[in-house]
C-alpha cells in the first residue's frame, strides 16, 4: 500500500524532500512517553513517517489514550484472552502484518516476542532499553545500577533479535548517577535526557534510509558501526 509523500516546505521549492512516508507500528504496554515523543516527531516532520497503528498488550495502558488523541488506530491483544501463548503470538503477527509497516517500534512493550515475529521483521524492528547494553538486559535496570554502585547509567536503541535485549546496538546515551538517586529519580532522568531523544533519532534515521542492519551488523550512512553511536555526539534535528 502506497503511503503519502513526505516533504518539508522550503522557500521557493514545493518540498525539501520528496519520498513516500514510511509506515510505523508501535507496540506498547504502559504509560507511553516514548510513544508520545514518536507521535510528536512524526507530526513535526522530524520523522518522515506515519504511525499507522498502536498495539497494546494491556487494555488499560495509558499509551492507548495517547494514540487515540492523535487519531491513530489502536488494537489490544491481551495474552489472557488466548488459550495458548502461540495463539497470542500468531494473532500479534497477523495484526501487525495487516498494517503493512516498514518499521516496528517497541515502546515499553512488556512481552517477549516469539522467534517467528522477530524473524519476520528482522532489520525493521527496534527497541529502546533503559540501560547501557550489554549491561543490565531485562527488568529493573535502575535498581540494579544503584545496587552495583555504577557512576553512569543510560539507555540504548537496538535492533531486536531473538535474544532478550541482545540485538545489535545503534545508539546510546548516558547520565551520571547521583549519590541521592533512587529508582524513580534515576528512571526519570534517563527517560527525559536520553530515551526521549535517542528513540526518535533512530526512527528518523531509519526512515531516511540512513540506518540498516546487514548480516547482523549496524550500518549508518554507509559505514559499519563497530560500537554504538553516542547521543551527545549527534544532533537530534537535521536542518
Amino acid at each position: 500500500m502506497a503511503g503519502r509523500t513526505c516533504g518539508l516546505p522550503e522557500p521557493g521549492l514545493p518540498t525539501r524532500r520528496q519520498r513516500q512516508c514510511q509506515r510505523i507500528v508501535v507496540l506498547v504496554s504502559g504509560f507511553g512517553r516514548n510513544l508520545q515523543a514518536l507521535i510528536e516527531h512524526c507530526a513535526q516532520g522530524r520523522i518522515e513517517a506515519d504511525i499507522v497503528g498502536v498495539v497494546s498488550s494491556r487494555a488499560g495502558a495509558p499509551a492507548l489514550q495517547r494514540a487515540v488523541q492523535a487519531g491513530i488506530p489502536t488494537r489490544v491483544l491481551e495474552p489472557a484472552e488466548f488459550a495458548h501463548r502461540q495463539d497470542h503470538d500468531r494473532a500479534l503477527l497477523a495484526t501487525v502484518r495487516a498494517l503493512q509497516p516498514d518499521l516496528v517500534l517497541l515502546a515499553g512493550y512488556m512481552r517477549i516476542l516469539d522467534v517467528a515475529f522477530v524473524e519476520h521483521y528482522v532489520g525493521r524492528l527496534l527497541n529502546v532499553h533503559p540501560s547501557l547494553l550489554p549491561r543490565y538486559p531485562g527488568l529493573h535496570t535502575h535498581r540494579r545500577v544503584l545496587a552495583a554502585g555504577d557512576a553512569v547509567h543510560g539507555a540504548t536503541v537496538h535492533f531486536v533479535s531473538a535474544e532478550l535485549d541482545g540485538g545489535p546496538a545503534i545508539i546510546q546515551g548516558g547520565v551520571s548517577v547521583s549519590a541521592d538517586d533512587d529508582e524513580q529519580s534515576l528512571s526519570e532522568r534517563v527517560m527525559n535526557a536520553v530515551e526521549l531523544n535517542i528513540y526518535p533519532w533512530a526512527a528518523a534515521a531509519f526512515c531516511r534510509g540512513e540506518l540498516e542492519l546487514r548480516a547482523g551488523r549496524v550500518w549508518w550512512n554507509g559505514r559499519r558501526l563497530d560500537s554504538p553511536l553516542q547521543w551527545p555526539d549527534l544532533q537530534q534535528d537535521r536542518s
